[in-house]
């Protein structure tokens, strides 16, 4: 996910991303735990993303 596709969503649609975002990074931790991960590259790619939304909802709280 790119940072101009995050700014463009709404504060719930971030919540929810957040969470999903999270959801997956403790399904690949397990995999990963238990061998059966096959692309390791996404570990890092959706800490990415949850540090880009997290970024976003910093921003918007200051801002506010």
């Amino acid at each position: 996910m790119k940072a101009a596709e995050i700014r463009e969503l709404s504060a719930d649609d971030l919540a929810a991303k957040l969470k999903e975002a999270r959801a997956e990074l403790f399904n690949l931790r397990f995999q990963m735990a238990t061998s059966q991960l096959d692309n390791t590259a996404r570990v890092k790619q959706v800490k990415k993303d949850i540090a880009r939304i997290q970024t976003e909802m910093r921003a918007r709280e200051i801002s506010a």
